[in-house]
């Protein structure tokens, strides 16, 4: 049957997909809409397995935070190029994303992607999308953290965030100490709040890694053990947050500069999310 221009417009304006990609759906389609619309869908569905192992090196991190500072969620959304993160639809996703992760709480990115957002699981939006513009998009990253005081931060460049979740702040004005952890969080990237929160598996592999610098180093064997846990306690101090120097004043740690604003105030949790 004849496709009209009308006939595409509307398909265009119910999918949101170029004027070509849908008098081609249509034609296919031999002019059935819902038929045009799946096959548009499927166009979609294409170009993820096509693109699958593309890179996805830009995109937005956005970042809500409740009215009274306890909780805070991030979202990263990623695409390839620069075009689309700055493509107002693909922000006005990003953010549908992120009002959905609030208001929904899901367990994990999984059940976020399985949203219905007007009758659609918030991937087949993801999914029609891509077969819109033509490349990769992920959501990338979901976090939800809370505490007595929950601090956000997001660089300027908006592909980086942190979450900073603080305990003990008794009554004390945390705003500026906490924004100075988060940005301590973006510059150092710490793996751990404490040397407690390393995963067991990583502490043994740093005692071996020193056991093994030692012994290479013509150590007596006697005191590699010794060696290897006085290197472990060099790694904490480097990797854990609490333990890092402060960036802004390397004389303190960044748990004695939390004391120093109030002696129980420290951080329970982080989340640093990055596009990269």
């Amino acid at each position: 049957m004849a496709i009209t221009a009308q006939d595409v417009n509307k398909l265009r304006k119910m999918t949101g997909m170029g004027m070509m990609d849908c008098k081609k759906a249509l034609t296919e389609a031999n002019g059935d809409f819902d038929k045009a619309i799946e096959i548009l869908r499927k166009k979609g569905e294409k170009i993820s397995a096509k693109r699958a192992d593309n890179e996805t090196k830009e995109g937005v991190v956005l970042i809500h935070n409740n009215d009274n500072g306890t909780e805070s969620t991030i979202v990263a959304i990623n695409c390839e190029t620069e075009s689309v993160a700055k493509n107002d639809e693909f922000n006005q996703l990003a953010n549908t994303v992120l009002e959905k992760a609030v208001s929904e709480k899901p367990a994990d990115t999984e059940a976020l992607l399985a949203i219905e957002v007007e009758g659609k699981a918030i991937q087949e939006h993801i999914t029609q999308f891509m077969g819109k513009v033509g490349e990769k998009i992920i959501v990338s990253a979901y976090e939800r953290v809370s505490g007595e005081a929950v601090i956000p931060y997001l660089h300027n460049n908006g592909k980086l965030g942190v979450l900073v979740a603080l305990k003990g702040v008794n009554g004390a004005e945390v705003e500026e100490a906490g924004k100075d952890v988060a940005m301590q969080i973006a510059a150092m990237n710490p793996i751990a709040v404490d040397k407690e929160g390393v995963p067991t598996d990583l502490v043994e592999k740093e005692i071996e890694i020193g056991k093994e610098q030692a012994r290479n180093e013509g150590k007596p064997e006697d005191l590699v053990e010794k060696i290897a846990l006085g290197k472990l306690n060099r790694f904490y101090k480097d990797n854990t947050l609490l333990n890092q120097a402060f960036v802004k004043d390397g004389s303190k740690t960044v748990a004695k500069m939390l004391q120093e604003i109030n002696k129980e105030l420290t951080v329970v949790d982080f989340k640093r999310v990055a596009i990269a």
